[in-house]
């Protein structure tokens, strides 16, 4: 009999320490689940909350007639007295007026009373700009202002009351952390796409002149562009720039310029109209292992100082080739990237404390910041208008051309598609030696000669590739 009890007390315990691991199992799952359900009611609210703030724009540009060009008798169709003797051409023969080049991107509103962001790429050579709003209002857009250097725009819509985002504190911003994207990839408009910060300060990838982009996964897609990247709080830590594709859609990397960066750029872009950087007058080039050695430094993080502009701000300090700028108002400087970006986020004026090595001695330079705008190294806007953009020659591109230590001139980086540069055959990599009847070895010089040439209908470009030199000449409708 106390066997029998002691048997049916043992199953009644086992009974219920099964009923209390199933309790236990149920509250754990209806907890992961709670979990998850709060997530994904974050990723509603964020969404609720800003995507009546992000905007479709919708861009008409120049025209652009692929056959200009192509038959002399074009400049005579059209008049009166070669159509009266010669007769105007059939109707299937003349071709139709050339068609506005139509593109679109995305925005975001950063203001209430109608001030949106975007890329400068999206809106660049826009003759009409549209706002397309959430609830499908449609308004016109005016350009405010363009920053190429970091390619971003500011454009103005009518109104008072627009919703908007705020920015982000980008030293908070944390890899592995949420990243919502919100656009208008192909057109379809207020899509929203979630992933985290896969990697901050990506710099060297040749698409903007001055780069620290935030890396994400979230998909970003053509038509995203300009649209903002946002953290789980619904602020905005990035505006969506470009992606890595073979495909030229979503392959999982994608590219935001840090709301820092942005901020300060609309503030200048809202104001003034135009970005005052400050300008210290040195070519910087990253410090390598090899090159520390062969300077004598103990360590790879700095800038090195590759050339110094005559009558700069840096020469007028004392700044001379080979020093190694080891910090900037004594915060270690890790990359040249990371101090061209420091310095370009200064106003001109603006007094910075360099830390510097040379020849195995730590010294300290106040250097004085100048006004990049006036300094003659900003492009002209006749550069814009041919397609050319262009560099001075540093170490690392002298390498990278194979090019002598005599050799001078200004490397072409881009060409604009279709542009008049395009058309004259001119490539990058092209060293520029002459504009006209100027030599040009430094940007000041590059935009000087375009200006004494902004006139003419034709330039003459004197370039050399590889061994061999050749004149192009560009011509400008």
């Amino acid at each position: 009999m106390k066997t029998f009890i002691l048997a049916c007390v043992m199953s009644v315990s086992l009974i219920a320490d099964k009923y209390d691991d199933l309790k236990l199992g149920s509250q754990t799952k209806r907890c992961e689940m709670c979990g998850a359900r709060n997530v994904q009611n974050a990723f509603v609210e964020v969404a609720k909350e800003a995507k009546p703030a992000v905007v479709f724009l919708r861009v008409e540009g120049q025209p652009s007639d692929p056959y200009q060009g192509q038959n002399p008798f074009d400049s005579f169709q059209e008049d009166e007295f070669f159509r009266r003797f010669f007769g105007a051409p059939p109707p299937q023969q003349r071709r139709a007026p050339p068609k506005p080049q139509m593109s679109q991107g995305s925005g975001f509103f950063v203001t209430s009373d109608g001030y949106i962001m975007t890329n400068a790429h999206v809106v660049r050579d826009a003759v009409n700009i549209t706002a397309v709003l959430n609830d499908g209002t449609e308004l016109d857009a005016t350009l405010v202002g363009i920053d190429n250097h970091t390619d971003l725009a500011v454009v103005k819509v009518a109104g008072e009351d627009h919703p908007f985002v705020k920015f982000a504190e980008m030293d908070k911003v944390e890899v592995g952390e949420w990243a919502i994207a919100i656009g208008s990839p192909f057109q379809l408009e207020a899509t929203v796409t979630v992933g985290v910060v896969s990697a901050k300060g990506r710099n060297n990838l040749h698409i903007n002149d001055l780069e620290d982009f935030i890396q994400t996964d979230a998909a970003i897609n053509p038509g995203n562009s300009g649209g903002p990247l946002l953290n789980i709080e619904g602020k905005v830590i990035g505006v969506n720039a470009a992606i890595v594709s073979r495909s030229g859609g979503y392959m999982g990397i994608g590219f935001a310029i840090p709301c820092n960066m942005a901020e300060h750029v609309m503030d200048q872009l809202i104001h003034n109209g135009t970005v005052d950087r400050g300008f210290m007058g040195v070519s910087l080039q990253p410090l390598d292992k090899n090159l520390a050695e062969g300077l004598g430094i103990d360590q790879t993080q700095g800038a090195v100082v590759a050339q110094v502009v005559p009558d700069s701000p840096a020469a007028k300090a004392g700044l001379q080739t080979g020093d190694v700028i080891i910090a900037y108002n004594k915060r270690p400087i890790k990359s040249a990237s990371t101090l061209r970006n420091e310095i370009a986020m200064l106003s001109p004026g603006t007094v910075v404390n360099l830390t510097i090595k040379r020849q195995g001695k730590t010294m300290n330079l106040p250097v004085t910041l100048g006004s990049r705008s006036e300094s003659g190294s900003e492009p002209h806007e006749l550069s814009q208008k041919i397609g050319i953009e262009a560099s001075e020659l540093t170490p690392d591109l002298r390498r990278r051309l194979r090019l002598s230590p005599s050799e001078e001139g200004i490397v072409i980086t881009q060409i604009k598609p279709g542009s008049p540069a395009m058309r004259a055959g001119l490539q990058p990599g092209f060293l520029i030696i002459s504009i006209g009847n100027y030599q040009v070895t430094t940007m000041q010089e590059f935009n000087q000669a375009l200006a004494k040439s902004q006139n003419q209908k034709s330039i003459a470009f004197l370039v050399q590739n590889g061994p061999i030199r050749h004149y192009y000449t560009v011509t400008l409708n």
